[in-house]
């Protein structure tokens, strides 16, 4: 038992101490309101204090855009980002500590809503 205790308190020192801040890349794979999914690319530059989140986010390190309303309240990690074409991609987010992954809504050009899946691991 108090090994039992010893992991889980350890267990959640080591997620309290998980930095956020930092460079993540991985997958965004978008499905359009015809239901076609398109794999893509995601890159995101983010930096954390006390709870806000800034920093920036796009489809690679050359293409970002400033987030707005950056949040992470324990591992919900959420977010805006408006788009050069005037797009906006809401963000809904689990951060893990290792990985951050969830989903996005948002409308594309030309108003077209859309959907993605993200998926990111820490950027070397």
């Amino acid at each position: 038992m108090r090994k039992l205790l010893f992991c889980a308190l350890l267990s959640a020192f080591a997620l309290h101490a998980a930095e956020l801040t930092g460079k993540w890349s991985g997958s965004f794979d978008i499905t359009n309101e015809q239901g076609e999914t398109k794999p893509d690319t995601a890159y995101m530059d983010l930096k954390e204090s006390a709870g806000e989140v800034t920093g920036t986010a796009g489809p690679n390190e050359d293409k970002q855009w400033a987030l707005r309303k950056g949040k992470l309240d324990g591992q919900k990690l959420t977010f805006e980002v408006v788009t050069d074409d005037g797009g906006v991609l809401a963000f809904e987010l689990t951060f893990d500590g290792a990985s951050i992954q969830g989903s996005c809504t948002g409308t594309g050009s030309g108003g077209e809503k859309l959907s993605a899946k993200v998926n990111l691991k820490r950027a070397g």
